[in-house]
């Protein structure tokens, strides 16, 4: 016999922006397992669930609480917001669940930011694009800073999380200043703030204009390719096509 876990992407939080398969996984656990923000955003809807939390910077912790509850013949959901394998904890559940033979992982996948924030701003990805964290807590900043200047040459679109922080209040600034060694400063750019959530904001501007943005954790960034431009307010991106 095998222990079920899932590892359940929740999307920004809201039901109707999650998968039918997430939320069949969260209705047929019996213990919900998360970092608190995210445990809050699900009270209501999956109130008569046990659910377990650790705080940010504990999550192998938060992990091997999965694998324990399991252990006791009980059912559980990991969440993460998006999706738990971009920048979640879909890799490490892997890794530990090494040590844990008798139990099974199962992960379902959530609307992540780059997707949910894109819609906002009309079509920012709709070329080659790519992801790129800007937070250097487990990924050196000389490695980000490379990933950036090659994005930039590649020509790619690109979509920016963990864009600032307290302790990283101008990561963002120095981000624009290695893309604006490339990039013209009038390139189409937009972020959204609180995607999915109340007080959802998009907003489009120049990158000479984002490097002098004020930012929050709950942002995601969008620099937009060479043929990427406003239309009608509208963040567009694209593909080629010949009209």
């Amino acid at each position: 016999m095998k222990y079920k876990i899932y590892i359940v992407g929740m999307g920004p939080g809201k039901e109707e922006m999650m998968t039918f398969q997430a939320v069949h996984a969260l209705e047929a656990s019996d213990v919900i397992v998360g970092y608190p923000v995210y445990l809050n955003l699900l009270e209501n809807r999956f109130q008569g669930k046990e659910r377990l939390s650790t705080p940010m910077t504990q999550e192998e912790k938060r992990c091997r609480m999965c694998f324990e509850e399991a252990l006791k013949g009980k059912t559980v959901a990991l969440i993460c917001s998006g999706d738990a394998g971009v920048y979640g904890l879909a890799s490490l559940m892997y890794e530990i669940g090494k040590d844990y033979p008798d139990c099974e992982l199962t992960v379902i996948p959530g609307i992540t930011a780059a997707n949910s924030g894109a819609a906002c701003l009309g079509a920012p990805l709709n070329h080659d694009y790519c992801v790129i964290s800007l937070s250097d807590l487990l990924t050196p900043w000389e490695q980000i800073e490379n990933r950036l200047r090659a994005a930039a040459q590649g020509d790619f679109c690109i979509a920016l999380y963990n864009p600032s922080s307290k302790k990283r209040a101008d990561y963002l600034q120095k981000a624009c200043d290695i893309l604006l060694e490339r990039l013209e400063e009038s390139r189409a750019c937009g972020y959204v703030e609180n995607i999915g959530r109340e007080g959802t904001r998009a907003v489009t501007c120049t990158l000479k204009e984002l490097r002098d943005r004020q930012v929050n954790m709950f942002t995601t960034v969008f620099i937009g390719n060479s043929q990427t431009q406003l239309e009608d307010g509208k963040l567009v991106t694209k593909r080629g096509y010949r009209l």
